[in-house]
């Protein structure tokens, strides 16, 4: 038999590998299930129970995929739905995940961020001990920098609930893996942005604000977490302008997440792009696309300020890029026009 179809024969003979995602409605969840189900996956995800199975993110591969209810505060609920999917991977992306938003609710940001993620490992041990798991951990936890770029050495001082609730989550899949030789990859993931992110990231609010002004809206319909437009009277409110980040795309994050699962041995890695842009490039990239002047669309609001300010956070992914042969592909100006289009989009 001619070696290719001998090939092609053992790949048809082979099961197809399962993957369960929590947090699979999200930004990251949706396009990390796309991954996977061109990969030839099959593709489990854990939702809220709700009145409607509608979720905006999944609608177009949803029929593909298979959902089970479930809830990071209920254990009962995870253990039902692993069991079912009885996975080869498992990819933890759920939690309370808007830092600023953490302040107004710490301990429900404490309780699915942080012990929620403990509870699905927790599960996983018990019922797919061999599951290889990701625990999606954040740059957040680095906070007040003690240097910079930041690696996988650099030492943690989160500056907000939701950065120490990333923080337990990931010392405790850390733990987890050394003292029950589990298989348990940490992503350090830097700021990463997309058309699917919600309009509470200041990034959307931007994006937004630019195809309001692009398309000559004055006041929005969508509000902030204020209960204001997120664009009023041609204007967006912002916090801090100086603030700094380290932005890319969820789609080149997503490969990052999948290749720590296929090495050989877990370990963490700082995923992100080795560059920063502050707030105030991100209003002159997304007006500049959508034919505006920034300083005539956007005014500074007391009220957006976070009490501790992290950063400047930027990340060294030198070790990702060696190990996992990783590299981002998509710019920061390609991304926040991307934004700026899919709002114009749906606006008009």
């Amino acid at each position: 038999m001619p070696k290719q179809k001998e090939a092609s024969r053992k790949a048809r003979s082979q099961p197809k590998k399962r993957a369960l995602i929590t947090g699979i409605t999200g930004q990251d969840g949706s396009y990390l299930a796309e991954f996977l189900l061109e990969k030839g996956y099959d593709v489990y995800g854990i939702v809220r129970k709700s009145s409607h199975m509608l979720f905006p993110n999944i609608a177009h591969i949803q029929h593909r995929l298979k959902l089970d209810c479930g809830d990071l505060l209920d254990p009962v609920s995870l253990t039902v739905a692993i069991k079912a999917a009885d996975p080869h991977e498992v990819y933890n992306l759920a939690s309370q995940s808007a830092p600023g938003e953490s302040f107004k609710q710490p301990i429900h940001t404490a309780e699915i961020t942080g012990i929620g993620a403990h509870r699905v490992l927790d599960v996983v041990r018990d019922v797919a001990p061999d599951t290889h798991f990701y625990q999606a951990s954040s740059s957040e936890m680095f906070g007040r920098v003690e240097e910079t770029p930041q690696s996988e050495t650099t030492p943690h001082r989160p500056a907000n609930p939701y950065a120490a609730a990333k923080l337990y989550a990931h010392e405790i899949a850390r733990i987890y893996r050394s003292s029950y030789d589990m298989f348990v990859a940490c992503g350090i993931l830097f700021n990463h942005e997309s058309p699917r992110r919600g309009l509470g990231f200041v990034t959307q609010k931007v994006a937004y604000a630019a195809a309001c002004a692009k398309i000559g809206i004055r006041t929005s319909e969508h509000l902030n977490e204020e209960g204001e437009p997120i664009y009023k009277n041609s204007k967006v409110a912002l916090g801090n302008l100086d603030s700094q980040r380290d932005w890319g795309h969820a789609r080149d994050f997503v490969e990052a997440m999948w290749l720590m699962l296929q090495q050989k041995k877990p370990d963490d890695f700082v995923i992100g792009t080795g560059e920063t842009h502050s707030i105030r490039d991100l209003c002159e990239v997304a007006f500049t696309y959508a034919g505006k002047d920034w300083k005539k669309h956007v005014r500074v609001d007391p009220r957006f300020v976070r009490p501790m300010e992290t950063g400047p956070l930027v990340a060294n992914p030198a070790k990702a890029k060696r190990v996992l042969k990783w590299n981002p592909r998509i710019s920061f100006t390609a991304l926040v026009e991307s934004m700026v289009d899919a709002h114009a989009a749906r606006l008009k």
